[in-house]
């Protein structure tokens, strides 16, 4: 499958080139971006992956652009693949700027890729030896300054495994390197809170409402509720852990640390129970609050 891209209004190839040298994306890694599944024929959770673009634009600071305009680039590399997309990268650079961290006054660029998806069916993770760092000035944030992830992706692709987990400063369980992370244990499941530094992530949101509407004990945990440890709860059978991305959606862990480790019962409903609401709403309109907390 070909892929197609649009930028700022107009339709490219792929390997066109479409941003400049001093371009502040390119250079400094000013921007932020929103991964989608296409689903359907169409792009799965677009208005909650708007709100959340336009929060990482609140965050960094960035310059203003119109939200209905992404709506159109979407459109057009959906239309222009025919049905075809599997996936929607919405990239949102700052522009042109000096060659300094200093953000130059242009209007962002926006670009709007679409085309095929290669996804793991199960999640095979490694506990990374870093952390995140909770209190960063983008913590929360979907940036493009995506440079420590890169490195704990191949720390895991390193050692035979698909993602890396990673602990916050304090040591308590923070997320993936591109997923956020539920631990089922005692008859329960729980994922770490935002306070930890991890991504709000829509399939994260969507998970926990529609496992708590359909009756599982799903819930958010408390600031210091799950230390790292609880991977070692995982590897003796007594938890067990999935991982949650717009692409991955609700996917067991059946491999820790090189390991194999088992499924669990409540996970496996969960997961059940997001493909059957996310089968019958494509767009499920956002809550309230910008992010779940």
């Amino acid at each position: 499958m070909s892929a197609v891209v649009w930028v700022d209004g107009t339709l490219k190839a792929a390997d066109d080139p479409i941003v400049s040298a001093q371009n502040h994306g390119l250079t400094v890694g000013d921007g932020v971006f929103e991964t989608l599944a296409v689903r359907r024929g169409e792009a799965f959770a677009l208005t909650r992956h708007l709100v959340r673009l336009q929060y990482s634009m609140d965050r960094m600071g960035m310059n203003e652009i119109d939200m209905s305009v992404v709506r159109e680039g979407v459109a057009a590399v959906m239309e222009a693949l025919a049905g075809e997309a599997q996936r929607i990268r919405i990239t949102v650079i700052s522009g042109p700027g000096p060659m300094s961290s200093v953000r130059g006054s242009e209007a962002p660029n926006v670009i709007v890729w679409a085309g095929p998806s290669s996804v793991p069916a199960e999640c095979r993770a490694v506990r990374a030896p870093w952390k995140r760092n909770e209190r960063s000035a983008i913590a929360g944030v979907k940036s493009t300054s995506y440079a420590e992830n890169v490195v704990m992706a191949k720390y895991a692709a390193d050692r035979d495994a698909d993602e890396a987990v990673m602990s916050n400063t304090f040591g308590f369980l923070c997320e993936g390197t591109g997923t956020n992370i539920f631990i089922e244990k005692g008859g329960e499941i729980v994922t770490p809170p935002l306070s930890s530094g991890c991504l709000a992530g829509i399939t994260r949101g969507l998970a926990l409402e529609w496992g708590a509407r359909a009756g599982i004990r799903v819930r958010i945990a408390a600031p210091s509720e799950l230390p790292m440890s609880v991977l070692d709860d995982v590897i003796a059978g007594q938890a067990f852990a999935a991982v949650t991305s717009s692409t991955r959606n609700v996917q067991h862990v059946v491999s820790l640390d090189g390991l194999d480790v088992q499924r669990g019962p409540l996970l496996t409903q969960l997961a059940a129970v997001f493909e059957e609401n996310a089968e019958v709403q494509l767009d499920p309109a956002p809550p309230r609050q910008r992010h779940l907390v």
